[in-house]
């Protein structure tokens, strides 16, 4: 702990500096006129400081809660907190509608989010104190892996940050305010489903070095099939629903095209998938292996987007971080996974799975659109329409074909047991 305490504090220095470093470029990264009553300057300094406050206030001892699998606690605080924040920030937009303060809120809410997880996870493991010293080979080997993941924490960063600055830069502030409206509602669905990778990644690491290799792959399949579910779902329900919500939401003035939906679509199911196997690689510790592949996909994105804002504006920036994801990234990792974790004779094997599973979430997708647009409502009323459609049509698809398949019955006995057999799904199957 109190070499975490260590790195934890390194690394928001090294964020702190080279955000200082950067702030004199800013303007260079924004395309058009700013409103004269904003500082961009400080407003950067302002979210630059929630950043590095996350990990300078006793962000360390959140490691305690992720090695005991406790990160309900930790969602539970966040939760809490997040709410706190959106309240207030609600508040400060109706009320006194001062952006400085809108951002100063979410500076306050980190610190508290910091300081509930401390004192939640020293009053749970109140034996456990950043004290002592570590032999200098353990920490050698800490070190090396740290390099290792440092790398491929870096790539996610360049890849999720990479379309905002180059929208903002070729495109203006409008149009990224637009994307952002869509990127949002994008977003807050991958935090639900991550949910789920969160609470899994601690269980399927301690299986990797417990089980043998055939049971993880098997484990794999299954997370697999319930991931390409509810991402499948979840893919439909963008389809069909983005445009309509948008449209009580902002207003036609403030949309995208529907070719934007469509890229959105394939970029939220690859995203899905990818971070899944992500997060076995990340479970097994395969960062050595994996060192250079996040950078590369996170260059090739960037090198992309530069190039294909230029002709096809936001649909180029959307497509070339499902190109580098889809061409790059994903087969570089499947290739490390089934080097390193499996057998690499098994990889066609799950490639074909995976492209079974993107079929039929293609034919839902179509289908489950068809049947939508097929009446047409006023606006809210066409939004309630699509959306008891997209809850019965895929799902229904999804179980007619998977119902007899191993998959199935796995995940439903795996619900079973998270639910401790309370629903009873496996007895309404005949699943032994």
């Amino acid at each position: 702990m109190r070499l975490y305490r260590i790195y934890y504090r390194v690394i928001g220095f090294v964020i702190a500096v080279v955000g200082l470093l950067l702030t004199p470029f800013i303007p260079k990264l924004i395309n058009g006129d700013l409103p004269s009553e904003l500082n961009i300057y400080v407003l950067y300094l302002l979210n630059l400081a929630v950043t590095v406050l996350s990990y300078w206030l006793f962000a360390y001892k959140n490691s305690l809660l992720q090695a005991h699998q406790r990160i309900d606690v930790t969602s539970k605080v966040a939760l809490i907190t997040n709410t706190i924040q959106y309240g207030l920030q609600f508040l400060v937009l109706v009320t006194i509608k001062n952006y400085y303060v809108y951002v100063l809120v979410s500076l306050v809410t980190q610190a508290l989010t910091n300081i509930v997880t401390a004192i939640a996870a020293t009053k749970m493991y109140p034996n456990y104190h950043p004290v002592g010293k570590l032999p200098k080979s353990e920490v050698n080997k800490i070190n090396y892996r740290i390099r290792d993941l440092f790398t491929s924490k870096l790539g996610s960063v360049i890849v999720n940050s990479a379309d905002t600055v180059v929208i903002s830069a070729f495109l203006g502030l409008t149009m990224l305010a637009v994307y952002q409206n869509y990127y949002y509602i994008l977003t807050s669905v991958i935090g639900f489903v991550g949910i789920v990778f969160q609470s899994c990644t601690a269980g399927i690491g301690n299986s990797v070095i417990m089980e043998s290799k055939e049971k993880n792959f098997e484990d794999l399949k299954k997370f697999t099939f319930f991931i390409a579910w509810i991402a499948g779902f979840c893919t439909c329900c963008f389809l069909c629903l983005y445009q309509p919500f948008m449209e009580v939401w902002v207003g036609k003035d403030l949309m995208l095209g529907f070719t934007a939906v469509i890229c959105f679509c394939i970029y939220y199911f690859v995203y899905e998938i990818n971070q899944l196997l992500n997060t076995y690689k990340d479970a097994a510790g395969i960062w050595h292996e994996d060192r250079f592949r996040p950078l590369i996909t996170a260059m090739s994105n960037l090198i992309m987007n530069l190039v294909m804002v230029q002709f096809w504006g936001i649909y180029g920036v959307l497509l070339s971080t499902v190109l580098s994801t889809l061409f790059i990234g994903m087969p570089w990792l499947l290739h490390n996974l089934f080097t390193v974790l499996f057998d690499r004779s098994q990889m066609m094997g799950y490639i074909r799975i995976l492209f079974k599973y993107t079929c039929i979430v293609i034919i839902s997708c179509v289908a489950c659109y068809v049947v939508s647009t097929l009446v047409n409502f006023p606006t809210f009323g066409n939004l309630v329409y699509r959306a008891v459609i997209c809850c019965i049509f895929p799902n229904l698809i999804y179980f007619m074909v998977y119902r007899k398949t191993v998959e199935f019955s796995q995940c439903i006995q795996l619900i079973d047991n998270m639910t401790k057999n309370k629903l009873r799904l496996s007895r309404l199957w005949q699943i032994k």
